[in-house]
């Protein structure tokens, strides 16, 4: 296996301090009393709290020891939010001194606006290349030159039936916040679905994008995210237990990202099923990626990466060929994953 270079143990702690301080952040701004609510077999928690003698509530997150921790100390975070708002400044100033790849105003921008309207905070998961990049922190690792080549596409994911189960929505309906960041939706078959959004004078470029759990793959409501997005198989496996990742751009961005392992695994799926052939640049872009991670999964987290794996192989045959075809390209790869 090649040589794996990693960041300092400070940087890697500054990162998850970042992180954990973005964390309570969420529960720092509570307008009102953290509510739980079940429904459909899962529990959910709300800020409840009043507008003029109409109660809201606002979606805070799905139930976790974690969540419920920190809503249990909010008080004391909410006291801190000025000193923890320095704390993740001079994070970020370590972090870059210690190399973490740097993040283009133009995306930085985008993504803190997303984020602040709620997108991540409603079950929107970044994919693709940008949730790539972000696996520098959480698994501590130095990327390569070639490996860390940051496109001007930004993918955002989410389950439908999530979007509907949370019963709230951005602030701000998505389609207005991007027109007053001169984003223009892409031309498609129907204008009023449209699920890519182009900002010319950056050339950056929005895909919403959710599972499809049915033979076509065809745009779907996100009515969360106040979007349409394109449907596509095998996106389900991606989106599953997504985690929280740090963007480092101004004081920091709280994020969710697909877990590494199930990232990795999913571009050995897609890579063979690229409309522009195996060898397309895509494709070549996506088994690098994967092999990356794997590389580093095997050392540092392998029962994960073998479950991840095993869950895409035990999902049918269909699975099974798509593996097989990108494995048959990558032969140090293949034999990594075979020796799990």
């Amino acid at each position: 296996m090649a040589e794996i270079a990693y960041h300092s143990s400070l940087a890697h702690s500054a990162y998850y301090d970042l992180l954990n301080a973005l964390r309570d952040e969420t529960v720092s701004e509570l307008r009102g009393a953290p509510t739980r609510v079940e429904r459909n077999g899962r529990v959910y928690w709300y800020d409840s709290y009043r507008v003029g003698t109409e109660v809201k509530k606002a979606y805070i997150g799905e139930d976790s020891p974690q969540l419920r921790q920190r809503l249990d100390g909010a008080a004391t975070i909410k006291a801190a939010a000025v000193e923890r708002r320095s704390q993740r400044t001079r994070l970020i100033r370590i972090l870059r001194a210690e190399g973490f790849l740097p993040i283009d105003a133009a995306t930085g921008s985008l993504v803190a606006a997303l984020a602040a309207t709620g997108v991540f905070r409603l079950g929107g998961t970044l994919v693709g290349t940008l949730a790539f990049r972000l696996y520098e922190g959480e698994l501590g690792v130095r990327y390569r030159l070639d490996d860390a080549a940051q496109t001007n596409d930004i993918d955002i994911a989410s389950f439908e039936r999530l979007s509907l189960a949370v019963q709230d929505s951005v602030e701000e309906g998505l389609p207005r916040l991007l027109g007053d960041l001169a984003f223009e939706p892409v031309p498609g078959l129907d204008r009023h679905r449209s699920w890519r959004w182009r900002q010319s004078h950056k050339n950056l470029l929005v895909e919403f994008l959710t599972p499809s759990f049915t033979d076509t793959e065809d745009t779907r409501p996100l009515q969360a995210l106040g979007v349409h997005a394109q449907s596509l198989h095998y996106l389900n496996f991606l989106l599953a237990e997504p985690i929280t990742a740090a963007l480092c751009y101004r004081n920091g961005i709280l994020v969710q990202i697909p877990r590494p392992e199930r990232f990795a695994i999913h571009k050995l799926i897609v890579s063979d099923r690229r409309r522009e052939g195996a060898d397309s640049l895509k494709s070549i872009k996506d088994r690098r990626q994967a092999a990356f991670l794997i590389e580093i999964l095997v050392r540092d987290r392998p029962d994960e990466l073998r479950e991840a794996y095993q869950d895409a192989l035990a999902r049918g045959p269909r699975w099974r060929e798509r593996l097989a075809a990108a494995l048959a390209r990558m032969g140090s790869t293949k034999a990594l994953l075979g020796g799990l």
